[in-house]
């Protein structure tokens, strides 16, 4: 646990030195829970976006995509069951007055059993080698099945109390479990109750029931109320799927590790509109294509898991989140939900409009089921930087920080350097940063020695170096160094575009 602490301080302290996230505020102390993406982290966020943007959109002829307002009609929010079912469950403890959501405890406890089912199949590969049958062992070892029964049972009660909305069960879940608050150790535990997570606001000049509006706490529901606008303007056949990035807020009462749980973040949601029946084969569909997508950044295919919902929110029949090992252990990173009709004919009821899609084939209307895929944006960011950031021990004994960001998504996609600042040579290298910064984001660097430079270079994540020297003035070759690697090789300035594009192009990303 201490260690998955320190990786995480380890990865905050980094982001702030390198610009890539700041505290908000952080003049005035800050704030809780928001933070400022700096110049590094801005540009990391939108190449992000932007991979998803186009993994989405501009790769599916038949998903479009949005941008609607944070600021919606309060009976938006009523419809969709925010307003009387947005609820966290929450706990204090008395001791250190801190506050939990329960069903987080649970799952964390759950998550305990489940590292020691881990570390008997760990034991089981060190004692047999590769004639090793995990599956066998899982389904015959007793510890393993003892554990796993036990997690069973945990889960059971948990969806039972949970979809009871039975606090008091929940309450006594968690007594029976005897878990302790990790900072004051002790089970001296208050009772459960319900916390709405919505922002309210004034709406124009007036205060009073009938000018209370909502932050936004997702972006789905722009979406739903548009489903006919788009639909009709795009001319969109069912399956059709409607995409968006954008804002939302949660007053989140327990928000902490980092960027992790903000009380304003950003989602990469869409919303893929089926014909009802067919929502399931979809959502195998999107649960394959959205780890596939994850997985492409090569930030370790042991790092991602599935992980279905024991809870499943009132509107779904089906929902599965992908996990990430981020330094604080596995959590969610992305949901995959089939939402059925509800958001549709919620607001049918509350709008008085028909939301429904005559369809050709079948020569019937009716209400489209839904498959919703939503990553948040900021936890993905946290997963790119978290995965990345490494500390290598070199052959010469001398260790370098370097952040292995995808290269499609870094920051910086070149660092132009030349070796002295006379001799022309400051001004070969603004000649070549001026020819290459129409096609990539580049960095000129002349302050201090080559080698302090490669590693500052490396500690922001810039793929590519490239050194103008003596040679450079002679036959038009530069030295271009590889941020993985190190290796370093001579290339005319000619070739330079299309080899850094060779690695940089997000369309690599998208092939995969």
């Amino acid at each position: 646990m201490e260690q998955k602490e320190d990786k995480l301080k380890e990865v905050i302290s980094h982001a702030k030195e390198y610009g890539y996230i700041f505290p908000s505020s952080e003049i005035y102390d800050g704030l809780a829970a928001t933070y400022d993406y700096g110049q590094l982290g801005a540009e990391l966020k939108n190449n992000i976006k932007s991979y998803w943007w186009k993994a989405m959109v501009q790769m599916h002829e038949n998903i479009v995509g949005i941008d609607s307002s944070i600021f919606m009609h309060p009976k938006t929010w009523e419809a969709s069951g925010h307003v009387d079912a947005f609820n966290d469950p929450l706990i204090d403890n008395k001791d250190s007055k801190k506050r939990y959501r329960a069903d987080v405890l649970i799952e964390e406890h759950i998550e305990k059993i489940n590292q020691k089912i881990e570390k008997e199949v760990e034991k089981g590969f060190k004692r047999f080698g590769e004639s090793f049958d995990e599956v066998q062992f899982r389904a015959t070892n007793p510890n393993v099945l003892r554990n796993a029964e036990k997690m069973q049972e945990i889960e059971n009660r948990m969806r039972e109390t949970l979809g009871k909305n039975d606090l008091e069960g929940v309450h006594q879940l968690i007594s029976d479990l005897e878990i302790v608050c990790p900072i004051s150790g002790s089970k001296n535990w208050t009772e459960v109750r319900q916390f709405n997570l919505m922002f309210s606001t004034e709406l124009g000049s007036v205060a009073g029931d009938a000018s209370t509006i909502y932050l936004r706490p997702e972006t789905a529901q722009g979406i739903f109320v548009n489903f006919l606008n788009v639909q009709k303007s795009g001319r969109m056949k069912i399956p059709f799927g409607i995409a968006q990035i954008g804002k939302a807020f949660r007053n989140e009462i327990v928000a902490r590790q980092f960027i992790f749980r903000m009380r304003e973040f950003e989602q990469m949601e869409m919303q893929f509109f089926v014909r009802p029946g067919e929502e399931m084969k979809w959502y195998e569909y999107w649960k394959e294509a959205r780890i596939k997508w994850h997985k492409a950044l090569d930030l370790g295919e042991k790092n991602y898991r599935f992980h279905d919902h024991i809870k499943l929110a009132h509107y779904a029949n089906a929902a599965a989140d992908i996990e990430f090992n981020f330094p604080m252990g596995f959590k969610e990173l992305e949901g995959i939900h089939s939402r059925t009709d509800y958001d549709l004919k919620q607001h049918e009821k509350f709008s008085g409009k028909k939301l429904q899609y005559f369809d050709p084939e079948l020569n019937e209307n009716y209400v489209p089921y839904v498959v919703e895929t939503s990553v948040g944006l900021d936890r993905m960011f946290l997963s790119v930087l978290s995965a990345s950031l490494k500390n290598e021990k070199l052959e010469d004994g001398s260790e370098r920080v370097v952040l292995k960001l995808p290269a499609p998504l870094a920051p910086y996609k070149i660092a132009i350097m030349p070796l002295t600042k006379k001799d022309g040579l400051p001004e070969k290298a603004r000649e070549i940063f001026d020819a290459l910064k129409y096609d990539f984001l580049c960095q000129y660097d002349e302050k201090d020695s080559p080698g302090k430079r490669y590693r500052r270079q490396d500690a922001i994540g810039t793929p590519f170096c490239v050194m103008v020297d003596h040679q450079t003035m002679e036959d038009n070759t530069v030295t271009m160094r590889d941020r993985d690697t190190m290796l370093q090789e001579r290339i005319a300035i000619s070739d330079l575009n299309s080899k850094i594009a060779s690695k940089v192009d997000m369309k690599f990303l998208l092939n995969k």
